[in-house]
């Protein structure tokens, strides 16, 4: 299976029905393993989730899927508009486990960025927490500069939260 998994081409798609559920999944289940995130987090993520595709404008708004065979693969989004002063936000930008490491993130997140730069947009940002390694060589190696840090306990741990954003063009 898993030498299967490994020949089989990434494929990504727009949105689906199903894959609110497989990144909420995918959300709660790493965080809550490494990182004893609670309910709080799995909640959230749903509900604002399901709020964006309810909403979704595909003029301002994007939503990816990674697919490698039948297998989910990771998703990420960009909310357009909502997100602080009207700036778009890279949001729920997940890979599970099984496929990290083999371009799948990289490939996700470069259409999030292409998507940001092909609607014209000034910059992106997008908030994460200390300790994500990967993630954070993915934005640092895309441009993203860290812009502010804060210490909460939004799902359980303390974490430091931290906002990155990514200059795109001239104001």
């Amino acid at each position: 299976m898993v030498q299967y998994l490994q020949m089989t081409t990434i494929a990504i798609h727009p949105y689906r029905p199903g894959a609110i559920g497989e990144t909420v999944r995918h959300h709660a289940t790493y965080y809550l393993e490494h990182w004893e995130f609670d309910s709080r987090f799995e909640t959230q993520v749903a509900r604002e989730l399901s709020e964006f595709i309810r909403q979704f404008d595909p003029l301002r708004d994007g939503f990816w899927w990674a697919a490698r065979g039948e297998k989910f693969a990771g998703a990420v989004a960009v909310d357009g508009t909502r997100g602080e002063g009207g700036l778009p936000r890279i949001r729920w930008f997940i890979v599970p486990e099984i496929f990290q490491g083999d371009g799948v993130g990289a490939m996700l997140f470069d259409q999030a960025v292409r998507f940001c730069r092909d609607g014209g947009c000034k910059s992106v940002y997008l908030w994460t927490f200390a300790g994500l390694v990967a993630a954070r060589k993915l934005y640092e190696r895309n441009g993203f500069q860290l812009v502010e840090e804060r210490q909460g306990t939004p799902w359980g741990p303390v974490i430091t939260e931290q906002k990155f954003e990514l200059i795109l063009g001239s104001f």
